[in-house]
């Protein structure tokens, strides 16, 4: 069998199964004393926070988590925290290969060396490397889904370059994560901020495309995209599109409102409503992760409760 051949089979068999798929709403949970009492969540997508929405301890997060609804966290790195989460029945949604140990506090974390998760690039030690096929077996021992990876910044390297090195980088470690039934998931991050810098050096995933042929190219149902809905909305738009398309090789959602990264409510263009609607229709039963800032003035707690409603399809 060539590999055209071989990549057209699996791309039917992911739409097979995104066709065939049941999703069920997921079972009631009872909010934490002294918390919210909001009516259960009845919808099929599973939705992930992330910690810095709330800025408290990570026990003061599980709670407000369960309270509103979510089911997972993302980027709650630390080893420390994962017991905390599994008392209030929450897992890790998306698993981020932090440098010099984990965290789940607000703030990004330490960056690390030149080239830490930025696949694009090469691997001058084989450091990174090495740390992901750490985290795929803390990963599957510990029952969380999906790893996040990025791709790094065009510098001195171009599109074609960055892809090459994005593509040989998934494919040395497609079989411990396949073996280990851990998604890999690479990020579409836009090239900058609104007001911020232009183009280049900018991100060397900016756009869906260029995502979509690394992990087809790769060919495993284990390496997929992570769709962040704002960024793609910044760089691309035509997004309905895109995901009836392509729905089998996304593996995570991030959102977040645009103009301003903040709620996914009716003060930003994006129909999330629709959208939420559109992924749960096509069949997708991944994660679908609230990565914005609430907006100053507003009560946090009510609103993130109110975007997962939106999500609520």
């Amino acid at each position: 069998m060539n590999d055209v051949t071989s990549r057209r089979g699996f791309t039917l068999s992911l739409a097979t199964l995104g066709a065939a798929a049941v999703l069920v709403p997921r079972p009631a949970r009872a909010a934490p004393t002294g918390y919210p009492a909001f009516p259960p969540l009845r919808g099929r997508l599973r939705q992930g926070l992330t910690p810095h929405l709330f800025e408290s301890t990570i026990e003061d997060t599980c709670r407000l988590a369960v309270a509103v609804g979510a089911h997972g966290l993302d980027f709650a790195s630390d080893p420390a925290d994962w017991p905390t989460l599994k008392k209030y029945g929450l897992i890790v949604s998306l698993l981020r290969v932090d440098h010099g140990g984990g965290t789940s506090k607000p703030g990004r974390p330490p960056a690390g060396p030149s080239g830490w998760n930025a696949i694009g690039t090469p691997d001058a030690n084989g450091a990174f490397e090495a740390a992901v096929h750490e985290r795929i077996d803390t990963a599957s021992a510990h029952g969380f889904p999906s790893i996040i990876l990025t791709c790094g910044e065009r510098d001195k390297l171009g599109y074609q370059e960055g892809k090459v090195n994005a593509i040989a980088f998934l494919e040395r470690v497609r079989t411990h994560a396949e073996a280990r039934r851990v998604t890999l998931v690479i990020e579409n991050i836009n090239s900058g901020h609104p007001g911020g810098p232009p183009d280049p050096p900018g991100s060397m995933f900016d756009h869906l495309e260029w995502g979509l042929d690394v992990v087809t190219r790769v060919n495993s149902p284990r390496v997929k995209l992570l769709v962040d809905l704002y960024h793609a909305q910044l760089m691309d738009g035509n997004i309905t599109n895109f995901l009836r398309k392509n729905i089998g090789w996304i593996g995570h959602f991030h959102t977040g409102g645009v103009p301003g990264r903040h709620e996914i409510d009716e003060t930003q263009e994006i129909n999330y409503r629709f959208l939420a609607r559109t992924i749960a229709e096509l069949g997708y039963d991944g994660f679908v992760s609230h990565e914005w800032t609430p907006a100053a003035g507003r009560d946090k707690v009510a609103s993130i409760r109110k975007c997962l409603e939106i999500v609520d399809v």
